[in-house]
């Protein structure tokens, strides 16, 4: 459960992405057309940071890293990294597992990174609303 795309050999498009999240793939779909028309992102198909993490979409505007989103078996995962002052804002108006993330986040300068797994619509909301602050 949760297999990432870890052949490097094979570029996935954009449409494989989708299907290999099987049940999430509406979620992903979603997402990007969300990071498209809301956010104004350019996305790259990529394999970043290493054989564990797979293959995912890379969000930029302009030459800002916005987030990477990994196609797993049953749901995407997020990579995001926010400032401190950014998750408070939110926080009060997150669900119990979004604060969960973000209380566990690996900490980097004034803020952190959360690899946020989104299994549901709710869970998309919550990134949807930790994106804008971006």
């Amino acid at each position: 459960m949760y297999e990432r795309m870890l052949d490097k050999s094979i570029r996935p498009d954009i449409s494989q992405l989708v299907e290999w999240c099987g049940t999430s793939g509406m979620l992903f779909s979603d997402l990007d057309r969300f990071m498209a028309e809301e956010i104004c992102a350019q996305s790259e198909i990529r394999f970043p940071y290493g054989n564990s993490y797979g293959w995912c979409v890379t969000y930029r505007r302009k030459k800002k890293l916005l987030c990477d989103i990994f196609a797993e078996r049953g749901a995407l995962n997020i990579m995001l990294r926010l400032s401190d002052d950014s998750f408070q804002k939110a926080y009060p108006f997150l669900l119990e597992y979004t604060q969960e993330q973000i209380d566990a986040r690996y900490p980097c300068g004034n803020g952190g990174w959360i690899h946020y797994r989104v299994t549901t619509k709710e869970h998309l909301d919550d990134i949807k609303k930790l994106l804008v602050l971006k």
